[in-house]
């Protein structure tokens, strides 16, 4: 027969081997619903203390010309990205960081804002380094900055944000210090010390390294500046006194009854080279972890990337360091786990008791989920037992049967273990009361 004779219209089976298996690339995440949800509650924590302090929130694209890297960090940058030439012949990178973008951005478009500007940002970001604890080659960062102000109370006022974030993860004074430096202070220490400008910047970056490196080394490299590490040491002891920008921060912060979080520490410069004024880190009290967050004040670097001279400070914390160290912390711990259990949560099981009834459960869980309740239903036929079990599993905190007795349903309060006839059009009012 004809049909015989015809090429099969399904593929052959695939055949599936065992000895190649797919991995996660290094420095690379699988999210899992758990771990999705511990991220999208870290999320969910930087949008509320962002939006209270008066933040709007924005985005710029994941993919950028390369040269807007190197025009900020210099041509070294390049080696720590995920760079290729695109379609169109151009260079192009995988964002490592996103104050460049917003630089770009604000200077495009300045003139449609009022300032200063107070703009919020929660995004994916990619560096080609080692993977560590706390660093990864992908990993998400919020990023906070005021544009358009020059006062130094902008970055008080952001200091204060990163304070109320470790806050509301739940830590306390007893868990974090937010310290705090200028780098300018320390520009007018090795000026007055007949210091270059590249002199300059290669002698900020000792002091950024100075609390991780041998004190040998650490006097090897400032004598090899001129340096005597004896007075580098007296700089750094004199804190407050030693910058006038640090004293009104300080003085500001303790005004709003952050006195017990912040401390003054010069030995921070942060690494970025287009650190202008006040910089800040945070840290976890038993150093166990690499900073949590860190910024400061960048004032040139809109003019650099967009021709338009604005003041500028902001800040930047990661999903990867804050995670880690909320698992590590019991009270934060104890809050991620009721979020994550919250997410996982079902409102509602929609239990088909009648198998003939499956269009009518159907449109229970239909009109549940239009009221604003999250309900699931069975997809293929299952034993009422099994699907108790099921709404047990799923952490539901009531079942709403669905038998012969439709439209009148049977709720039950799992946690109860109270049970009442409802109306099916009543049902969601029903479970509002019962909450």
């Amino acid at each position: 027969m004809l049909w015989q004779r015809l090429p099969s219209l399904h593929p052959a089976p695939l055949r599936f081997s065992m000895a190649k298996r797919f991995q996660t690339l290094p420095g690379f995440r699988d999210f899992y619903p758990e771990e999705c949800a511990a991220r999208n509650y870290v999320f969910d924590v930087w949008r509320r203390v962002a939006r209270r302090y008066g933040f709007v929130e924005y985005e710029g694209p994941v993919l950028e010309p390369t040269e807007l890297y190197r025009r900020k960090s210099g041509a070294e940058i390049v080696n720590q990205l995920f760079c290729f030439e695109d379609k169109g012949g151009r260079e192009v990178s995988m964002r490592p960081e996103l104050t460049p973008t917003l630089a770009r951005m604000a200077a495009a478009r300045q003139r449609d804002f009022r300032k200063p500007l107070r703009w919020f940002s929660i995004g994916q970001f990619f560096r080609y380094e080692k993977h560590q604890k706390g660093r990864g080659r992908e990993f998400y960062q919020f990023n906070c900055d005021i544009l358009g102000e020059p006062s130094v109370l902008a970055d008080a006022e952001l200091m204060a944000l990163s304070v109320d974030l470790m806050r509301e993860f739940g830590f306390t004074a007893a868990d974090f210090r937010l310290r705090v430096s200028d780098r300018d202070a320390w520009v007018g220490f090795a000026a007055e010390r007949g210091l270059g400008e590249e002199e300059i910047a290669s002698f900020l970056q000792i002091i950024d390294k100075m609390e991780r490196t041998p004190e040998d080394k650490v006097a090897e490299q400032l004598g090899a500046l001129g340096l005597a590490p004896e007075d580098v040491r007296a700089f750094v002891a004199s804190g407050a006194e030693a910058s006038p920008a640090i004293r009104e921060v300080v003085r500001n912060l303790r005004a709003r009854g952050l006195g017990d979080y912040v401390e003054v520490d010069l030995g921070i410069v942060r690494g970025l080279a287009y650190y202008t004024g006040p910089v800040f880190e945070i840290f976890d009290i038993a150093r166990g972890m690499r900073a949590i967050a860190g910024g400061g004040r960048y004032d040139q670097l809109v003019g650099l990337v967009g021709g338009v001279e604005m003041p500028a400070c902001g800040f930047a914390m990661g999903d990867m360091v804050a995670t880690d160290l909320i698992r590590e912390t019991p009270a934060p711990s104890d809050l991620l786990s009721a979020a994550a259990a919250a997410a996982a949560g079902l409102d509602v099981q929609v239990v088909l008791a009648d198998p003939s009834k499956g269009d009518e459960a159907a449109l229970v869980a239909q009109r549940l989920r239009e009221a604003g309740w999250r309900a699931v239903l069975p997809l293929s036929e299952a034993k009422v037992g099994k699907q108790f079990q099921a709404a047990e599993q799923a952490g539901a905190r009531f079942a709403a049967v669905v038998g012969a007795e439709f439209p009148e349903v049977t709720l039950r309060d799992l946690a109860r273990r109270s049970e009442r006839k409802v109306p099916c059009e009543d049902l969601a009012a029903a479970l509002g009361e019962a909450e």
